[in-house]
């Protein structure tokens, strides 16, 4: 019984600590040439349509919450009319 614990014990601790983290490849000088590269488009949207949509997205909320405070601004600004 102990013998089937210490070696148990055994393969628990091999299995933990000789495990193989997965290996990436490095993808870095790849991006660094994409954005480097003089075609014209912003560094902000080089990153393709995640990018583009992201940048909408942020556009949009943008445009949206600064025209929503300036109506809020307005309708604090001006008197209700008692009647």
């Amino acid at each position: 019984m102990l013998r089937n614990l210490l070696s148990l014990r055994q393969i628990a601790q091999r299995t933990i600590s000789t495990a193989s983290r997965r290996q990436f490849e490095n993808k870095v000088s790849e991006k660094q040439k994409l954005f480097q590269e003089d075609n014209g488009i912003p560094v902000h949207l080089k990153g393709g349509v995640a990018d583009a949509l992201l940048y909408r997205a942020t556009m949009i909320l943008t445009v949206g919450g600064t025209a929503y405070a300036i109506y809020q601004l307005a309708m604090a600004s001006l008197p209700k009319k008692q009647g």
